[in-house]
């Protein structure tokens, strides 16, 4: 089966040049696509939706048929000698949200469902793109707009300031817009991650079981293991998931000091594999670290840049009698997440996984989100800026409200980019450009 969809104001020539007449609306009729002399190039179904109910808000017919290339290039070429064009990417998508059938936020989800790497994201998406998102952020904004009103008119009698901050109780409904926008942006945080995804990469020591803790995750034999020492000479990667997150886990040659040519490069690999990585598990044998981290692992420990999030794995705990546990210890003076585990047997996984979704900001509630991008964050931290500077205006004896008034505009405006009232051409022919053809 193959698809030729065309959008576009007055498509009665175009559809009667191809299929010959006009098909009823909604309704799938069988019809011969034919070519300039009437010759029929394929055998399919023809469904036209007239404007405005159709995805891009303007007339749509789609002509399904057998799906060969050949056969489908012969039919886009009719269609193109009746006038129609080439789509760009994204835009019959960028058609619907500029003819109001989808906002912003919903129009990017079409994307985002498409390309979502696990069940998880593309529930996230699918929350998006019926709106859920964007309700969220157009409620907040409603609020805003209605203190907005309050402010405007009570600054038209500044005698009454007090009287007006008072009565309204503005302070405890700025409290409240910021605890809905934490609410949304947590949300938006974790969709986020199961969009774009984390990468763990596992240091330490040769021998510290970093290999053993890849396959265990993978559930496969992805990586070498064996007795030897230095046995992994250059970054292994694979892709997994927890609670919905997909993860890229990356095992690194082990660190030491070496007059190995080879395992010089692979060490090497293995800083620069840190210094992209979302979050560091520093592996390290239980056996030795009693109390305390020797001080090779301290040393590496030091090395990683203190912006990374970093977990140390205590492995090997099948050697040493105890079992696997989780917590929060003073090490090199930071509080640092500890797990102790056994990669060989499986033991701690579970917690392991646990403390991997804290780490990143996710405490494994990942079914109640939507998908985010970027720039939604952004514009999300932005709205909290404003209004945390809002509210510390509020609380003055003598508020400003000008200078309040100010910051709930700018929050209104930030949030407004989330939905597309406000945004920038430029941005939506970033965004749009980077659909698939025919979106």
């Amino acid at each position: 089966m193959g698809l030729v969809r065309v959008s576009g104001g007055e498509l009665a020539p175009l559809i009667e040049g191809i299929v010959g007449r006009m098909p009823r609306p909604r309704v799938a009729t069988l019809v011969a696509f034919r070519d300039h002399s009437g010759a029929p190039l394929d055998r399919g179904l023809a469904l036209y939706f007239p404007a405005p109910h159709s995805y891009t808000g303007e007339s749509v017919l789609e002509l399904h048929g057998h799906g060969g290339p050949a056969v489908l290039r012969l039919v886009l070429a009719r269609c193109i000698e009746l006038g129609a064009r080439l789509a760009e990417p994204g835009e019959f998508t960028k058609r619907a949200f500029l003819n109001g059938k989808l906002d912003l936020a919903q129009a990017e989800s079409v994307a985002d469902l498409i390309d979502a790497a696990t069940a998880t994201a593309a529930r996230a998406a699918m929350k998006s793109l019926t709106g859920e998102f964007s309700r969220d952020v157009h409620n907040i904004v409603q609020q805003l707009i209605d203190l907005r009103m309050y402010t405007e008119a009570a600054l038209d009698f500044p005698e009454e300031d007090i009287e007006f901050v008072h009565a309204h109780d503005v302070a405890g409904r700025v409290a409240a817009l910021q605890a809905q926008l934490e609410r949304v942006l947590a949300r938006a945080r974790t969709g986020a991650l199961l969009r774009e995804g984390l990468t763990i990469v596992l240091v330490g020591r040769p021998n510290v079981g970093k290999s053993s803790l890849l396959n265990a995750l993978a559930q496969e034999d992805a990586a070498i293991v064996t007795p030897i020492a230095g046995t992994t000479r250059d970054a292994v990667e694979r892709r997994v998931e927890i609670a919905g997150i997909p993860l890229t886990i990356v095992d690194t040659a082990g660190l030491r000091a070496t007059l190995d040519a080879v395992e010089q490069v692979g060490i090497t690999r293995t800083w620069s594999a840190v210094e992209r990585a979302d979050l560091v598990l520093l592996l390290v044998d239980a056996r030795d670290t009693p109390d305390a981290l020797p001080t090779e692992d301290q040393a590496i420990l030091a090395r990683i840049p203190e912006a990374i999030p970093r977990i140390i794995v205590h492995n090997k705990v099948d050697l040493t009698g105890g079992g696997p546990s989780a917590e929060a210890r003073e090490t090199a003076g930071s509080l640092r997440r500890h797990v102790w585990l056994s990669a060989k047997s499986g033991e701690g996984l579970a917690l392991l996984e646990r403390e991997v979704l804290g780490a990143v900001g996710t405490e494994g509630t990942t079914e109640d989100t939507y998908l985010a991008r970027e720039r939604h964050l952004v514009a999300l931290r932005s709205a909290a800026a404003n209004l945390a500077a809002a509210s510390a205006q509020i609380a003055l004896a003598q508020p400003p409200l000008e200078l309040f008034a100010e910051e709930l505009r700018e929050a209104q405006s930030a949030l407004a980019t989330i939905t597309g009232e406000f945004t920038a051409d430029d941005l939506l022919g970033v965004i749009f450009g980077r659909f698939c053809i025919g979106k």
